[in-house]
């Protein structure tokens, strides 16, 4: 388990290993923001998962450091930043200040294994965890020469920028192919699949090998409460 985030007192159903939940606050009522993450919180959410977007790398601007700041006001758990940014490293000091515990940002911004390895090293100076997402477009073999330097992969199973798409299920090769990689040096960074995640495909997200489940619209939408909603995707996963 992570520090921040939900305590596991039992161990994981049928022998495995326990997958994370991570609501993402997209989708959340801003105006509701810290009754719905404490919501959330009381229906068992692992860790938060905030999407940060700037109109250029993707063209919605989403929020930035403070909004951060709010729901790190509201929970004790984990939160990560996914930087969907043309310049991640231009806001991560920001974002870590603001309550961010891990950094995450796309391949395809930083543009090199190089560049990419420098934001790592940056994320990591400020006291934060690492991860790289990639895009539908980019193939996971682009993280090979990074598993090492990672706390975590994450798998766009959308095109990034908006929340209530459906999910690329042929994109899960994607995270069997990272998680086979990665087990196969030794190694074993957080596989999270992030885009279209529901109760119905659930296990199939996680047969293919993701360990974090990102859910937006599945968690804050108006037909259930996020404790039932969340409660709905635990059940999923451990029946």
């Amino acid at each position: 388990m992570t520090a921040g985030e939900a305590p596991r007192l039992n161990p994981p159903p049928r022998g495995g290993e326990w997958v994370r939940i991570a609501p993402s606050i997209l989708t959340a009522d801003f105006g509701r923001l810290a009754e719905q993450v404490r919501a959330g919180d009381a229906g068992g959410a692992d860790l938060w998962h905030m999407d940060v977007m700037d109109g250029h790398f993707v063209p919605p601007i989403s929020f930035g450091k403070e909004v951060v700041a709010a729901v790190r006001a509201a929970t004790p758990r984990l939160i990560e930043a996914h930087l969907m940014v043309a310049n991640p490293g231009a806001q991560f000091a920001d974002l870590a200040a603001a309550g961010a515990q891990r950094l995450m940002f796309h391949y395809e911004a930083a543009g090199s294994v190089e560049a990419a390895r420098a934001l790592v090293r940056q994320a990591r100076d400020l006291g934060c965890g690492a991860g790289i997402a990639i895009s539908p477009e980019t193939p996971a073999e682009a993280l090979f020469p990074l598993l090492d330097a990672l706390d975590e992969v994450v798998v766009m199973l959308i095109r990034p920028g908006w929340g209530g798409q459906q999910a690329n299920l042929a994109l899960l090769d994607k995270a069997r192919v990272l998680r086979a990689r990665a087990a196969a040096a030794g190694l074993a960074p957080l596989i999270e699949v992030d885009g279209g995640v529901k109760a119905h495909n659930a296990r199939a997200c996680v047969e293919a090998g993701a360990t974090v489940l990102v859910a937006g619209a599945a968690v804050f939408n108006a037909a259930q409460t996020p404790q039932a909603a969340l409660a709905a995707l635990r059940a999923v996963l451990e029946g």
